[in-house]
């Protein structure tokens, strides 16, 4: 499977994400705790806001603890918005196009998991695709076709029902051909202002989903605590597995929900797919 990170609030260096906390990115991308598999190594990408409505994305097929660009990169480039993602490949080959997160316009996006029995379903679901964004599809993944179903039931109007119709979708694609509880998944999504997670599987048994507390009362928990005291009261992070140990400082997203992110604000709530 894959791990990955949703970060929003004042402009971070993203080698503060990505390096620097005791169960980094990076260092789960050698050695997961909580993960399907331990070793993330098939690849790797980060997209991150700056001034433009669309975000940049920098993906490679290297193992992140591998990748001297990824360190330069990160050493220099600040962002208020960040996705990171380290990809264990579930069938499908090691190439840029398949690394995370995917882009289309102004929304980036990332997945942990997969859909069983993708080859059987994947020309019918490939249907669904609205025709003008079809060009668009580059990869070969799973994770990238339900976002453009996502794309095609309306991401840009209301994520949390597009995501629900395309989940829907796939069940019941999947189960007209036979296959039980076809799709596993964390899937996060932003539009550069607003970040969208979700946690779900059809079997109700799904990878690891974490949310950060609030920042300012860690602060005054910890008040010898250098790193939270250089984080602003209105950062957040959703992550596959905490980044550090600190008691407090993580809440588990519950089974079949998603969580909003918009500024110091988050909102939960429950998650279930629409099928057509």
């Amino acid at each position: 499977m894959c791990r990955w990170l949703a970060y929003s609030g004042a402009p971070v260096r993203l080698e503060d994400l990505l390096f620097k906390p005791k169960n980094s990115l990076v260092m789960q991308s050698k050695h997961s705790q909580m993960g399907a598999t331990t070793v993330n190594g098939d690849g790797f990408g980060v997209g991150w806001y700056a001034d433009e409505p669309c975000p940049g994305v920098y993906r490679s097929t290297e193992p992140a603890w591998n990748d001297r660009n990824l360190r330069e990169l990160s050493r220099l480039a600040r962002s208020r918005r960040v996705f990171a993602h380290i990809r264990a490949t579930t069938g499908t080959a090691v190439q840029q196009s398949n690394c995370h997160p995917f882009r289309h316009d102004e929304w980036l996006w990332m997945h942990n998991g997969l859909i069983s029995g993708f080859p059987t379903i994947k020309r019918e679901l490939a249907m669904a695709v609205d025709p003008d964004l079809f060009a668009q599809l580059e990869g070969s993944t799973d994770s990238e076709m339900l976002f453009f179903l996502a794309l095609t039931f309306g991401l840009r109007d209301d994520p949390a029902a597009a995501v629900a119709s395309a989940v829907g979708l796939v069940e019941d694609t999947a189960v007209r051909h036979g296959i039980d509880e076809p799709v596993q998944m964390t899937v996060a999504t932003t539009d550069g202002t607003t970040t969208w997670a979700f946690r779900y599987s059809s079997a109700h048994a799904s990878r690891s989903l974490f949310h950060s507390t609030d920042v300012s009362t860690l602060k005054h928990q910890y008040p010898d605590n250098p790193v939270l005291h250089q984080l602003s009261d209105d950062a957040r992070l959703v992550v596959s597995e905490p980044l550090g140990d600190l008691q407090g400082a993580w809440r588990e997203v519950p089974e079949s929900s998603y969580v909003v992110v918009h500024g110091a604000g988050e909102d939960l709530m429950p998650f279930e797919p629409v099928r057509p």
